[in-house]
């Protein structure tokens, strides 16, 4: 059981990277506290990670073939990749990095299931794109009933902080259900973990993750990509939960960081294109293309040399 110690690892970084786009929003424009966030994220994460995070196991562990060694590996250069841009508080995509490991791994010992990393793919450039429409759209939707009927400040404050612990809850939800696949679904598919102790482990692990290191991220994700009101911080983070949770039940993991970015940058166009800090998108983005092709890489060195 040695082998899972790399899948926990990469659980860790999933939650130090990944919790900032649940709550980083709220936290950021100073209504939901980090310490609160934090633990309703570690909450709901496990819940989600148990109830529906058997639904994206199939798409991560039969990409290629393996075996309880390989899978070791594979955890373990999606966990290294995923440390470094945790450390340079970049939110990147874990599914980026494990399916790019499982990829590199797949170079080694066999050729990989291009027929379903097509379909991931194709998600992946989806995602952030549905985000940004789900985020324009309730933006205006919520926002008409929000302002037709409720009138009063103290009325509004109450809205804004509930509904903001309404979608961190939900985002926290559908970030277990989606993503747990990333961290333990290439123990399953090797057979040396069955499907509920895949939820299980993997759901503590990311949970470990948000509770020690995640400030950092936060910051990135709540401040410098455009400022944030306390409405717009609100619909960025239900944008954000409704978007994974779609795509949890097509059955595929897909990037929460490219989801809050989404519900982020649809929010922002609303304000007006310029509110946007495009330096800190580009930095991103090539945060988004370097994952995968890292994680690749160090996957294949490692099963290649050891």
């Amino acid at each position: 059981m040695w082998k899972v110690i790399s899948g926990i690892f990469l659980g860790w970084t999933l939650g130090s990277n990944d919790s900032a786009n649940i709550f980083g929003t709220g936290v950021a424009a100073k209504i939901i506290r980090y310490r609160t966030a934090i633990i309703l994220i570690s909450i709901f994460v496990v819940l989600g990670a148990v109830v529906e995070g058997e639904k994206c196991f199939a798409t991560v562990g039969k990409l290629t073939n393996l075996t309880p060694e390989s899978a070791f590996w594979i955890a373990l250069a999606a966990g290294i990749t995923m440390f470094i841009v945790t450390y340079l508080a970049l939110p990147c995509s874990t599914s980026q990095a494990i399916i790019g490991a499982v990829l590199g791994a797949g170079m080694v010992s066999g050729i990989p299931d291009f027929s379903k990393f097509y379909k991931i793919l194709a998600c992946w450039i989806v995602a952030p794109i549905a985000a940004v429409i789900i985020s324009f759209m309730l933006y205006h939707f919520i926002g008409f009933f929000f302002e037709r009927y409720i009138a009063s400040p103290q009325k509004r404050t109450v809205f804004i902080f509930w509904g903001l612990v309404f979608a961190g809850c939900f985002g926290a939800y559908a970030l277990g259900s989606n993503n747990v696949a990333n961290v333990t679904g290439v123990y399953v598919g090797s057979g040396l973990l069955t499907p509920f102790e895949g939820t299980l482990l993997g759901g503590i692990s990311i949970a470990s993750g948000v509770l020690t290191y995640s400030k950092k991220v936060m910051t990135t994700v709540g401040k410098e990509i455009t400022h944030l009101g306390e409405y717009s911080a609100f619909i960025a983070e239900l944008s954000e939960a409704v978007t994974v949770e779609i795509f949890t039940q097509v059955g595929v993991p897909v990037s929460t960081s490219q989801a809050i970015v989404g519900g982020v940058v649809g929010v922002g166009l609303i304000k007006g294109a310029k509110t946007i800090n495009t330096r800190t998108l580009i930095e991103i983005g090539i945060g988004w293309i370097s994952t995968p092709v890292s994680a690749g890489i160090i996957s294949y060195v490692l099963l290649k040399l050891l």
